[in-house]
Parts: structure tokens; C-alpha cells; sequence
């Protein structure tokens, strides 16, 4: 089901198990080294499925179920409903940035396919979901999808509940402010505020009432991601989100070009300088534009490398930052 202000029938279970934004598709990261790709991502959700049903928990995804709006693989697809059609429990999706090609939600966008085939339930809109009966306590859960305002005041959302959580997918400022992130804030009648699309596992803040917390992704994409632990978290009755370790391999990005030695860092830092700024200044920044993957800016830097005969170390470095730009575009 696509939700679009419908509600869910209360459910009973043991809590709530929350994934964070797993990031399903046929593309392998740009630093990620697996020699079968997403098979690490369906794993961990094929785990999830076990612990969600060996201990009756609903389930909740933080958005970004898919890395690209349209998946092209098939078999791939496939393989996802077959896992996502194992939980006891429907799982409950939030919309998130990856998700959707236009603002909202279309009939274009994947998500939305395993939602009308009633795979999962996706919310296309900030809205009360749904409440939970947990032991002897009753929650009532909403969800804000990526690009669309958070709500101050949930008063009136659900009635005869004892606590309530909304789940969002969005730029929160956690740890220190940036451009364009939301600084957490009271939010009228809302106990537990849980965020998606922030990576990293995050420090919680405590707005009010609102406790804000960002538990991070069960996918590792980017080098940055290195030291995170990938984990789902369960939602108990009392509002505690509890860790549960997933399985993963620690060894499986390519640092080619990140470990340099310290004797080498003045001249190789002076050699990226030269092959890297020198193209940036002679081409246009609309090249990756151009070439969704780069090829057109890939193919002027070999070039170079072959005039000035540019160490492999250099060439390396350069490839790799290429690799993170094109990635961060794809992202974007």
C-alpha cells in the first residue's frame, strides 16, 4: 500500500525493529571492493528478517530502500521482494531522497511499485501511520518523507496512546550546524524523533520533550564509512532504541591512494596539485554532467597522465577523487 494519509490497523508485537536507509542496487559503490554486489545489503536484510520474526517485531525502513529511483536489474528486484515478503510483519517504508526521481513519490520511481503490489507499506506523505501495541503500552508512530516539513505540532495525531515517535529522513543538524540542515526542535506531543538519510550513527539531542536520534545505515557506500558499525536497532515499549549487530565484513573498501607515506606527502601533493587543478582549470564543471559517469573528464585525465608521465601513486589519488565526485553526483 501507498500511503497517502491512509492509516495502518493497530498492530501488536514486541517492539519495532528499525533499518536504517539499506540502499539496494546493482551498482556497486565506487570504493566498495565485494566481489558479489548487493549481496552483503540483501544479507543483512535477510538477517533482519530472522530477528524481526524470531522476536515478533513490526518493522520500519528509514528510507533510501533503494540507491536509484528506477532499479534496472530485474533479478535484482526480485530478489528484494522475496526477502521483504519474508517478515512476519509488513515492513512500514519511509520516502526517502533516493527513492524518488521528482520531489514526491510517482508511479515512476520503484518504491512505488513494491508498494501498490502491497510488499511493503510506503509513506508518500508526512502523515500519522500508525500505532503498536507493545506489552502494556500503546504508540502512536509518524513519518515525515526526504523534502517535505517536519511538523511542529503532532497534538491530535493518534488518541489513547501512551508515548509518540515520528520517523523523518532529512538533514539534521546533530553535531554542529552546516548549510541547509534542520537544527533538532521541540515538537509538540512527540516523545522520540528517529532520522534516516544521515549515514553515520549520531549523538542524540533533546529538544523539549523531543528526543532526536539518527541510528545510521546498515549500508557502508563511502569511505567516510569505514569505522561504522552496521546495525538495526529495536524500539522498545519504554521508547529505548536498543542496538543489534548485523553481520559484515570490516575489510571492504579500496584505500588505493588514501595511504600514502608521510615521506611522500610534499611531492605527491604538489603532483595531484598539477594534474588535477591544471584540468579543472581548462575544462568546464558541467563536464560530469555531461556523462552521468565521468567518462568525459576521466578520458582528459589519462590523457594527461600520459603526456606528463604521472606516477602511478599521483594517478591513483586523482582516479580515486574522480571516483568520490562521481559517486556524490549520482547521490545528489
Amino acid at each position: 500500500m501507498i500511503l497517502f494519509g491512509d492509516r495502518l490497523d493497530t498492530q501488536t508485537c514486541s517492539g519495532l525493529l528499525v533499518i536504517g536507509d539499506p540502499h539496494v542496487g546493482s551498482r556497486r559503490p565506487g570504493r566498495r571492493k565485494d566481489a558479489l554486489w548487493p549481496q552483503p545489503v540483501l544479507s543483512k536484510l535477510e538477517h533482519c528478517v530472522s530477528l524481526a520474526n524470531a522476536r515478533d517485531l513490526a518493522v520500519v525502513i528509514l528510507g533510501d530502500l533503494f540507491d536509484r529511483p528506477v532499479e534496472p536489474d530485474e533479478a535484482l528486484k526480485n530478489q528484494l521482494i522475496r526477502v521483504l515478503k519474508g517478515f512476519k510483519h509488513r515492513p512500514v517504508v519511509n520516502v526517502g531522497n533516493h527513492d524518488i526521481q521528482h520531489m514526491t513519490l510517482t508511479d515512476s520511481d520503484t518504491l512505488a511499485l513494491l508498494g501498490l503490489c502491497d510488499v511493503v507499506d510506503v509513506v508518500a506523505t508526512s502523515v500519522p501511520v500508525a500505532s503498536y501495541r507493545i506489552g502494556d503500552r500503546k504508540i502512536g508512530v509518524g513519518m515525515t518523507p526526504f523534502g517535505q516539513a517536519i511538523p511542529t505540532d503532532i497534538r491530535g495525531s493518534f488518541t489513547d496512546v501512551d508515548w509518540q515517535a515520528w520517523f523523518t529522513h532529512h538533514d539534521i543538524a546533530f553535531d554542529g550546524g552546516y548549510p541547509g540542515a534542520v537544527p533538532p526542535f521541540a515538537i509538540e506531543a512527540c516523545d522520540l524523533l528517529v532520522n534516516g538519510h544521515i549515514h553515520k550513527t549520531q549523538k542524540g539531542v533533546t529538544a523539549g520533550r523531543t528526543r532526536w536520534l539518527n541510528p545510521g545505515n546498515i549500508t557502508r557506500q563511502s569511505v567516510d564509512l569505514v569505522d561504522h558499525v552496521p546495525r538495526a536497532w529495536i524500539l522498545d515499549a519504554s521508547g529505548e532504541l536498543v542496538p543489534e549487530a548485523l553481520p559484515f565484513e570490516t575489510d571492504v573498501f579500496d584505500l588505493t591512494g588514501r595511504l600514502v607515506d608521510a615521506a611522500e606527502e610534499a611531492a605527491v601533493a604538489q603532483a595531484v596539485e598539477s594534474a588535477f587543478v591544471t584540468l579543472l582549470q581548462a575544462e568546464s564543471p558541467t563536464e560530469l554532467r555531461r556523462s552521468g559517469d565521468g567518462s568525459i573528464l576521466r578520458d582528459e585525465i589519462e590523457a594527461h597522465f600520459q603526456s606528463n608521465e604521472t606516477s602511478d601513486v599521483v594517478r591513483a589519488i586523482v582516479r580515486s577523487l574522480l571516483g568520490e565526485a562521481v559517486e556524490r553526483h549520482a547521490r545528489s
